[in-house]
């Protein structure tokens, strides 16, 4: 049993690889006790490797699975089918990620486990939802293409790109962390249990924000800009004498201030620079007299100087500058997590939020593959059967 502001709460994880892992992680970080039921093969991320830890173990599997426990459920196995269906009707919450009808076929649907288990929270993660898209593989990149991020990504004068993390798979495991705490807030006042259902192609449209909300008022969908700002100038990476800077101008006494720290304080009074509309505007002009100045030092002094006029600024990181650069700010953002029977650690990102009251833990590093088989029986046993409310 553990500490946190969801101890109590028990999750069935039948998801696999990114969105309900990552989703399911945050609750097992609040306190949460989370069953990983992984086939006799395992998650598939187990066998994304390299890169592996100390352990070598696959650092994907490891990003998303840490304080959870592993047990081995051979769905196509009676055996395996009654022990994953006695967890499911022991759970607070159940998360899975197959296709749609997997579940039904294997009696695990929410209809089939509502009777006996009237308060449970039953997360669905589909790619395309259940509908006309439910035969549709479900992977980032192909959400990233069909969903219009990659339209909008990469260079104006070449190819779209992806992004370059499963970021849609983390969007849509942030909602469904969402959707089931919401869930449990609705169980909380009624006693009844919710459906939650999210999907990847949802997830990401919602998340495209001012790029959708644009193309929906207008009718015409944006095009690709690098790394400059559709509706803000400047506002993108620079080269400088020695690497690339970012400049985020966002309103027009910052530009002023960055004019004269560049050394070129009559931009800010040019018609055609005056304002954020007119930037924008003539922002091709606006680079090409910025790019010179900006390459004649190193982009270390310009953040320096740039951040004593409070104009934003920032070096280009590499990942490990930027943990780096975080440790620096005074934020803890790494944990070390310990198998305190072997020894085995795992160092991973720490949990983004932080509660005062009830903070996360981060106390077990992601399990092996069933890991946990002979003791989650009895764990299942001893817990209360539910009633209905």
């Amino acid at each position: 049993m553990t500490d946190g502001i969801l101890s109590g709460v028990r999750v069935a994880d039948f998801s696999r690889v990114l969105a309900g892992p990552y989703a399911t992680m945050m609750l097992a970080d609040f306190g949460a006790d989370v069953v990983k039921i992984e086939s006799p093969a395992g998650d598939d991320t187990r066998a994304w490797r390299p890169p592996v830890d100390d352990a070598g173990e696959s650092t994907y599997f490891g990003a998303v699975n840490r304080n959870k426990r592993s047990v081995v459920c051979d769905l196509a196995a009676p055996e395996g089918l009654a022990a994953a269906r006695s967890l499911a009707e022991s759970a607070d919450v159940l998360v899975e990620n197959f296709r749609p009808g997997v579940m039904e076929r294997f009696g695990l649907d929410e209809q089939s486990l509502r009777a006996a288990n009237p308060g449970l929270i039953y997360c669905s993660i589909t790619g395309f939802g259940r509908e006309a898209g439910a035969a549709l593989p479900g992977y980032d990149l192909l959400v990233q293409a069909v969903g219009g991020l990659m339209s909008i990504t990469g260079p104006a004068d070449g190819e779209p790109s992806k992004v370059g993390v499963a970021l849609v798979d983390v969007l849509t495991g942030q909602s469904a962390l969402a959707g089931i705490l919401l869930a449990l807030r609705e169980r909380d006042r009624t006693g009844r249990g919710s459906r939650v259902d999210v999907d990847l192609l949802g997830s990401l449209l919602a998340a495209l924000t001012n790029q959708a909300s644009s193309t929906l008022a207008t009718g015409r969908s944006p095009a690709r800009l690098g790394n400059a700002h559709p509706s803000i100038a400047p506002y993108e990476s620079f080269r400088a004498a020695d690497r690339e800077l970012v400049v985020a101008v966002g309103n027009d006494r910052q530009f002023a201030a960055f004019a004269a720290a560049l050394g070129l304080p009559g931009l800010s009074a040019d018609p055609r620079f005056a304002t954020n509309e007119e930037r924008v505007r003539n922002r091709h002009e606006l680079r090409a007299l910025l790019e010179p100045a900006l390459a004649r030092r190193d982009a270390a002094d310009w953040v320096a100087d740039l951040g004593a006029a409070r104009v934003p600024s920032g070096l280009v990181n590499s990942v490990a500058e930027a943990f780096a650069f975080a440790a620096s700010l005074g934020l803890d953002l790494v944990t070390t997590t310990v198998d305190q029977a072997t020894g085995r650690t795992s160092r991973q990102p720490a949990t983004p939020i932080h509660l005062d009251t009830a903070p996360a833990a981060h106390r077990t590093p992601p399990p092996l593959l069933g890991e946990h088989d002979p003791a989650w029986a009895d764990a299942v046993a001893a817990r209360p059967e539910r009633t209905a409310p």
